[in-house]
């Protein structure tokens, strides 16, 4: 039989949170703790795919030998302080989290727990790491290049100054060559 206490109730107020931009969100481990605190059943995690450094998991919430929620989450090797070396096991993390918000628990301001929102807060603050066109770049392309036009079209941007640094080395290498 289903233990679930948490049904009718706020989680949230049972559940430490952490603040990211002015919102309350709850820890993976506070989700998984409140889950074996207040229901029979199990968690069960599957590496639906592992491929190019890219992995994907699968999280089940099984109460009663059936599923009651799911969650999925992909990683990408590299991406993020974490993910340079624990990739997989972040993903797995993720995917529990997302299953246990699905499933209800610490969800009233999101399903996203706070590893996901503070990754993706972190991702949006890491610089790009592709250089921007120089003045001396641009220079050089509108010298070099017959059909500029054609050339924004290929590169599919509106002006040269929406060139990356590698795009504009690419075109003055071929013109030059």
């Amino acid at each position: 039989m289903m233990n679930n206490k948490m049904e009718g109730g706020n989680t949230m107020d049972k559940l430490k949170t952490v603040k990211i931009k002015d919102k309350d969100y709850v820890m993976v481990n506070e989700r998984i703790k409140y889950f074996r605190e207040n229901n029979d059943g199990s968690i069960l995690t599957e590496l639906v795919s592992n491929v190019d450094g890219a992995c994907v998991f699968k999280a089940s919430i099984i109460i009663d030998g059936q599923i009651k929620a799911t969650g999925y989450a992909r990683e990408k090797d590299g991406d993020g302080f974490i993910n340079k070396t624990s990739y997989i096991e972040n993903c797995e993390t993720s995917a529990i989290g997302r299953a246990l918000g699905n499933f209800g628990i610490g969800i009233d301001t999101s399903v996203a727990s706070y590893e996901e929102v503070a990754n993706a807060v972190k991702q949006q603050n890491v610089p790009t790491k592709t250089p921007k066109i120089t003045t001396v770049q641009i220079k050089k392309i509108k010298e070099l290049v017959d059909d500029v036009p054609a050339m924004l079209t290929y590169y599919k941007i509106v002006k040269i100054e929406d060139m990356t640094g590698v795009q504009a080395d690419e075109v003055i290498n071929r013109k030059n060559s």
